[in-house]
């Protein structure tokens, strides 16, 4: 922008106007300038990069410049002045549009050179007259818009001039988003997307095919710096990432060197270039072999012609790029055939042109060697960028720039006084036509061309984005041809920005498939994504899920906790209903324990049928065999309540399972004390001092006191289960995979009360049985009770700890397993060394035996 302030004021001050002459204005000189020029009511003005001025005359400020001398004449560049040319000409014979109206232009050569695109557009605004005899400097300008300048930086510095005087400017090649600043550049408007819609368009490229990855080349210059930012931006919208950004140098070596060995080092299997030269990169990648890249080309070189060598097709064949447009516009090709040079120096374009087209001269003293142009050259029998009119892209935008400038001038004229949009609801005068009144007209441009494609401008002068996907197949002939496989358009009615045709792509690899372009590979259901440290988000590792927590879509950042009642599938992707656990009946623990309660109850079962067969033998009748028969029902029901623990909690069975054990016990337990203290009454009757023991603790006394002993616990179960009865209970703490299905106790109080009570009267046993067990041989049941209460009490204290620490069915197990054990230990215990002389030694249950090891004792 300092380049373009110094030529401000150097322009500024070559048009000074003398102060001497009071009759009028004169120029103080004007600018040599190649051009086109037609007379009209109305004038538009136009930019365009025909030439090349290679070598700008120093500015030495001590004597009058030298005027510049543009080079190498680009034929398509002058196919677009000529398409401007060609839609004016239209637009005059339409009787629709603009009737009574000529349209008329003038064109000027820019020379690729922001210095004379200043000086073009200076002239434009000013005008070419050398005096002026108006001092007010009043009236129309001399165009009232200006089509063009087809570069960004041009149309930056171009139009931050032509803004402050609202001349509007319409461009039909400058991309720079930065042009959309409505305050820095109120008066632009332009027919080619923004960058910004640009790079959203290759950014749906690489969406379309999951490349998220992607190194960057940009040139140095506004194009480039401002598409590479907003590329970024947009990458990290979509969730991609660079992996490279790099600066295309102009001419240094050492740099695309730099550059190449960053290409070949990367990962990053896709390259987007926003650049209009890549010879010198393209170059020095083919000398070093690096292929296997997807290059992304953006419109600056997707269908340039300088990269299709057949050298270049195993480096960039197969490139995927987005083009401008592509148009036809019927009768062009005609018109352009029709052209022909005149003598007016205000035309002295097309002079030139035909002198490169037809390698000729007009001047009389051409060198040796080259031959006078005598305007009876056929333009039929050329074959050039000039007149193929197949790919009209650049050349269709500059038609639709005059259109939109037509249709805004047509819309003026059709203003009705009174109802027109300006101060006192004026309308614009026709005779002193102001730019800013042209600026409002023009944003509010809405038609459609013959080729059917819509034209409007949105509140920043943007045309609606819509690209065409280009791709680069290699030809017949070894060269590289440009195939168009789709096209981006965001104002699409279906809402589908990208169509792609993919059979109709060629890719430039040995699998003939899309490559792979990813940091990191996508994570899949049941994981989640860890960014690496240090490295961009596309970098991550793929963690599993923790049990319980799911994803169910790729490329999760988190996983999702599995609602209480569900828990994870294997493979972490959706949740499941948690397993139920209760110890059932077809479980082998269950089916174990099972079997050893029925077999309890079987032993007990044939204990009391022996029993009952030798019911008058001393064996069974000592120590009161009423509460033997008595143990042996208890001790059945213990085993037999073990069943209730088995199977699917229910409520009756949560109720039924700790009232019948505690009760089973507590009758178990009572019956064994009262035999003990039925050994100790005995004995004290057996002396003299003791003889009425037995009379006070008769049969119905030890009855009484097993039933009192018994229905204190029926009134412990009775109090618990009306308060705070068990309940089934699906417990989800105690095995996060799992729900265990389980009887909740109710209330803990009651439960300990209920055990405790049992735990006492196991403990007075044990004490009462401990102190008889030194009586005589004939009353030494007592050492037989210690040892089943000495069980039965180390069975219960190990049964808390591992009650308490077994998760799930387990701890229903160990309490089943208690009860078994402790059952199995008093019927073992107690009963098992009487069934041994009962069926073994049938000689020693007699009166005699008992009373011969008395007296032996005695």
């Amino acid at each position: 922008m300092l380049i373009t302030l110094n030529f401000c004021l150097y322009l500024s001050f070559t048009f000074i106007p003398p102060a001497f002459n009071l009759d009028s204005c004169q120029n103080q000189g004007q600018f040599k300038l190649d051009g086109m020029y037609q007379d009209g009511n109305f004038i538009i003005g136009g930019l365009f990069e025909i030439q090349h001025l290679k070598v700008f005359p120093e500015l030495s400020f001590r004597m009058m410049p030298e005027q510049p001398k543009c080079e190498e004449f680009y034929m398509s560049s002058f196919q677009q002045a000529q398409t401007m040319v060609f839609a004016i000409d239209e637009i005059n014979k339409n009787p629709k549009l603009l009737p009574n109206i000529t349209l008329g232009y003038h064109l000027y050569d820019n020379c690729l050179k922001l210095v004379v695109a200043f000086r073009a557009a200076t002239t434009l605004i000013s005008g070419t007259e050398k005096t002026f005899s108006n001092l007010n400097c009043t009236g129309s300008p001399p165009v009232i818009a200006i089509v063009g300048d087809p570069g960004s930086t041009h149309s930056i510095a171009v139009s931050s001039v032509l803004g402050l005087f609202r001349v509007p400017m319409v461009s039909y090649y400058a991309t720079c988003s930065c042009l959309s600043d409505r305050k820095k550049y109120p008066s632009f408007f332009r027919t080619i997307p923004s960058d910004a819609f640009q790079v959203r368009a290759m950014v749906e490229i690489l969406k379309y095919f999951g490349w998220t990855w992607v190194g960057v080349l940009y040139s140095d210059d506004d194009y480039g710096i401002y598409a590479a930012q907003s590329f970024q931006q947009e990458m990290q919208r979509f969730g991609g990432c660079v992996a490279f950004s790099e600066i295309m140098p102009y001419d240094n070596h050492r740099d695309i060197q730099r550059i190449v060995a960053v290409i070949k080092a990367s990962t990053a299997r896709v390259v987007v270039a926003f650049s209009t030269d890549l010879l010198p990169l393209m170059d020095e990648l083919l000398l070093q072999n690096v292929t296997g890249r997807q290059w992304i080309a953006s419109e600056a070189w997707s269908i340039s012609p300088v990269l299709h060598l057949p050298r270049f097709v195993p480096l960039i064949g197969g490139t995927l790029g987005i083009a401008i447009r592509r148009g036809e516009i019927k009768g062009l090709h005609e018109f352009l055939l029709c052209l022909h040079p005149d003598s007016d120096p205000r035309n002295n374009i097309v002079r030139i042109f035909w002198e490169n087209m037809f390698g000729c001269k007009f001047e009389n003293g051409s060198k040796d060697g080259e031959k006078m142009c005598t305007v009876q050259e056929d333009l039929n029998s050329t074959v050039n960028e000039y007149n193929d009119v197949s790919e009209l892209r650049a050349s269709y935008n500059v038609y639709k720039a005059v259109y939109a400038l037509a249709h805004a001038l047509h819309d003026l004229m059709q203003c009705e006084e009174g109802r027109g949009p300006f101060s006192d609801n004026s309308c614009a005068d026709i005779t002193n036509l102001q730019p800013w009144q042209m600026v409002h007209y023009i944003q509010k441009v809405n038609f459609t061309t013959g080729f059917g494609d819509h034209v409007s401008f949105d509140e920043n002068g943007d045309a609606l984005a819509i690209y065409d996907v280009m791709n680069w197949h290699p030809s017949s002939d070894g060269s590289i041809v440009v195939r168009t496989v789709g096209v981006v358009d965001e104002g699409a009615a279906t809402g589908k920005v990208l169509t792609l045709v993919e059979d109709a792509i060629y890719w430039n690899f040995e699998t003939k498939k899309p490559p792979r372009s990813v940091c990191s590979e996508s994570c899949p259901p049941g994981t989640r994504r860890a960014t690496r440290k240090g490295l961009p988000v596309c970098c991550f590792d793929c963690l599993p899920c923790a049990d319980g927590e799911i994803s169910n879509i790729s490329d999760s950042t988190e996983c999702t906790v599995c609602p209480n009642e569900f828990w994870s599938s294997p493979e972490k992707n959706r949740c499941i209903l948690k397993t139920v656990e209760f110890l059932s009946y077809e479980d082998p623990l269950g089916i174990s324990l099972t079997t050893a309660s029925l077999l309890g109850s079987c032993f007990c079962a044939l204990v009391m049928v022996i029993f009952t067969h030798h019911r008058n033998t001393p064996v069974v009748r000592a120590n009161n065999s009423e509460l033997s028969f008595l143990l042996l029902l208890s001790l059945k029901l213990c085993f037999l309540c073990v069943l209730l623990f088995i199977g699917r909690p229910q409520l009756w069975t949560c109720q039924l399972r700790h009232a019948m054990f505690g009760i089973s016990f507590v009758l178990c337990v009572s019956s064994i004390l009262v035999k003990t203290m039925v050994v100790i009454a005995v004995f004290k009757s057996s002396r003299p001092e003791g003889k009425s023991a037995m009379k006070w603790f008769g049969a119905a006394q030890q009855r009484g006191t097993v039933v009192v002993l018994t229905a204190v616990q029926v009134v412990i179960c009775a109090v618990w289960l009306s308060t705070a009865s068990p309940t089934p209970h699906k417990n989800i703490l105690y095995i996060r995979s799992k729900i265990v299905y389980e009887c909740a106790i109710g209330s803990v109080t009651g439960f300990a009360i209920l055990l405790g009570y049992i735990g006492l009267l196991a403990a007075v046993s044990f004490l009462l049985a401990f102190l008889a067990r030194n009586l005589p041989d004939n009353f030494n049941e007592a050492k037989f009770i210690t040892f089943s209460m000495l069980i039965f009490c180390a069975v219960w204290i190990a049964f808390i700890p591992a009650y308490v620490s077994s998760p799930g069915k387990y701890a229903v197990a160990v309490e089943i397993f208690a009860i078994l054990a402790s059952s199995f230990g008093l019927l073992g215990a107690i009963f098992a060394p009487k069934c041994y002389i009962i069926i073994l030694h049938p000689e020693r249950n007699t009166k005699k035996a008992m009373m011969g090891r008395t007296g032996k004792n005695q």
